[in-house]
């Protein structure tokens, strides 16, 4: 796989984490955000993850930023999961939109599973060293857990774009320095995600329509984060500055789901691989149209707490 596929695989990995570290406060009802605020970050926070060991257990279930997922696989097999990109024209009230929303709840914001420094910072975090990864977990090399680690640590150590900074976070503590870093080191910080509302039993992917008219999230700076399939949480962020615009909406389904959904618009993708996938399933060039994407439930995006809807 060449630079600018992995690049295009990346591209869009967001941030956050904050599995048993932090305090969930949700906002007032009326506001219909799913948010945290970010909180006592030292060792002594007595909130924090204390939990000494986890089940090494790799996640096959890909996700639309896997490094294996090419455009050239989604070309001859569309992937539902492709569905969450969409033109900025689509978002409106009363748009109908054919979405898969990947089985993510309960959300990562309340998973005990993401690891102090000490504990993740004990195993290598290299594709030089995965032979010893892989001994260390007990899998054998090639197989498909490996091939799948081997994924995630390549995407976490390809080069950032022109202007990007990126970070794949293995605990808590790279989580809120890297968070800290782009959004301000004493700024508290909250996290949008995308959540349902009624879950039904029917088939995930249907037709959704936008039922509460998108409200513009005001923020200069955000930054993603996207989740890794890896023995423990993974986190892959990314900050790109430019022109970035954050949506919240709620759509219902066509079986009865109801989501309330966190969507980012690229407005300049000049830069991006012409590989990328969502160029593809929307029919567009690089820089020709923003492109638009909803959070699947298990990734979410970082806002300053004083971000206004």
């Amino acid at each position: 796989m060449d630079s600018k596929a992995l690049v295009s695989c990346v591209l869009l990995l967001h941030l956050l984490i904050v599995l048993g570290a932090c305090d969930i406060i949700p906002k007032a009802k009326d506001s219909g955000t799913n948010a945290i605020r970010l909180q006592g970050m030292d060792a002594n926070n007595p909130h924090r993850n204390d939990k000494t060991h986890h089940v090494a257990h790799v996640h096959e279930k890909k996700s639309m930023h896997d490094p294996s997922l090419s455009s050239s696989h989604m070309m001859h097999q569309m992937d539902p999961r492709a569905t969450v990109f969409f033109v900025l024209d689509d978002l409106k009230l009363g748009k109908t939109l054919s979405i898969l929303f990947p089985d993510g709840d309960p959300s990562p914001l309340s998973s005990p599973d993401l690891w102090p420094r000490e504990q993740a910072d004990a195993i290598p975090f290299s594709l030089a060293k995965l032979p010893q990864i892989l001994q260390h977990f007990s899998f054998p090399q090639g197989s498909r857990k490996a091939q799948v680690m081997e994924h995630t640590l390549r995407a976490c150590e390809t080069k950032p774009m022109k202007g990007e900074s990126k970070a794949c976070a293995t605990s808590y503590e790279s989580l809120v320095d890297f968070a800290r870093k782009i959004l301000g080191l004493n700024t508290d910080i909250e996290v949008l995600s995308t959540h349902r509302l009624v879950k039904s039993n029917a088939a995930r992917l249907q037709n959704y329509t936008i039922t509460e008219a998108p409200k513009r999230i005001s923020t200069l700076n955000m930054v993603g984060c996207h989740s890794m399939p890896y023995p423990f949480i993974v986190f892959g962020c990314h900050y790109q500055p430019g022109d970035n615009h954050l949506y919240r909406t709620v759509l219902s389904g066509e079986n009865g789901d109801r989501v309330e959904a966190t969507a980012r618009c690229h407005m300049d993708t000049s830069q991006w691989s012409h590989d990328h996938v969502s160029f593809r399933v929307l029919g567009i060039e690089p820089g020709t149209a923003p492109v638009c994407h909803f959070f699947p439930a298990e990734d979410f995006v970082l806002v300053p707490s004083t971000s206004s809807i």
